[in-house]
């Protein structure tokens, strides 16, 4: 299966670099998506003009992708789902959370001259950096693209209610499908919320997996994209799990308690890169 991988905030398509050869190993098609002003050195770029390239990414394919968003990208693979429910295979989400419909895309840090830099390690210190060393920091901090304001600032627009029937996993990375499920559940993710086919999957690392667990989250998207056959959509799988209309589940991997009481709601994402 195509498999389209979104990058959260500061990152280009290169973030994904360790991934790709493992799910093309994987027998799987990924396809990192250039993001409009993360990389091209386009500082006037919008969130419409990054919403545009995702679409035309799923749009370019001939079956359909798996979408996945990394973090703050979680809403532009929500808005894939949005734009277009018959056409993707499903949407995971690593480490992040979809933006709901009328809220900013990422205005969490200060923008600069109209782009919001990396702020440091500062607000990632804890569970989400806990698995960068000194010299994996000082490689995301150089390779690290300041974000455009008009991408950060951009606001949410959702329209199509058929994109709760679009298949989600949410991998968790700095925290566990147990404290997802509980958050989702208290409502602090709305749009999850009203997700009828939702599943959790676990990766056990700092916010970056891509760049500290790489062959492991390619595993596991390869299986998310296993899971979901080339011909099935939204529609057809609509039937099969009527059944289970509203069921929640989640990954049944073993969790070290000491390290799973370690993670702290302090550790959330939806409000990282």
């Amino acid at each position: 299966m195509d498999i389209l991988l979104i990058g959260g905030l500061w990152l280009d398509g290169s973030a994904w670099d360790d991934v790709v050869p493992e799910l093309t190993a994987l027998g799987h098609r990924p396809v990192p998506v250039s993001l409009p002003g993360q990389g091209d050195g386009d500082a006037s770029a919008t969130l419409a003009d990054q919403r545009a390239a995702v679409l035309a990414a799923v749009d370019s394919e001939a079956g359909k992708p798996l979408v996945v968003g990394h973090s703050a990208a979680s809403s532009l693979a929500w808005l894939a789902a949005d734009a277009r429910p018959g056409r993707v295979a499903g949407v995971a989400l690593v480490g992040g959370f979809p933006a709901p419909d009328g809220r900013a895309y990422a205005d969490f840090f200060p923008a600069v001259d109209g782009v919001v830099p990396f702020p440091g390690w500062a607000p990632f210190e804890g569970p989400d950096a806990a698995d960068l060393d000194a010299a994996a920091r000082e490689r995301f901090e150089a390779a690290a693209v300041p974000v455009p304001e008009g991408v950060a600032k951009g606001i949410v627009r959702l329209t199509d209610e058929r994109r709760f029937d679009v298949p989600v996993t949410v991998v968790c990375p700095e925290f566990t499908p147990a404290q997802a499920e509980k958050w989702i559940a208290a409502g602090e993710s709305p749009e999850l919320a009203r997700a009828r086919h939702l599943t959790y999957r676990d990766i056990d690392s700092g916010h970056w997996p891509m760049t500290t667990r790489p062959r492991a989250l390619a595993r596991l998207l390869a299986e998310v994209a296993d899971s979901r056959s080339e011909d099935s959509g939204p529609e057809d799988s609509q039937a099969a799990d009527s059944a289970t209309h509203d069921s929640r589940t989640h990954d049944s991997r073993t969790h070290d308690s000491q390290a799973a009481d370690s993670r702290t709601r302090d550790s959330r994402t939806d409000d990282k890169s």
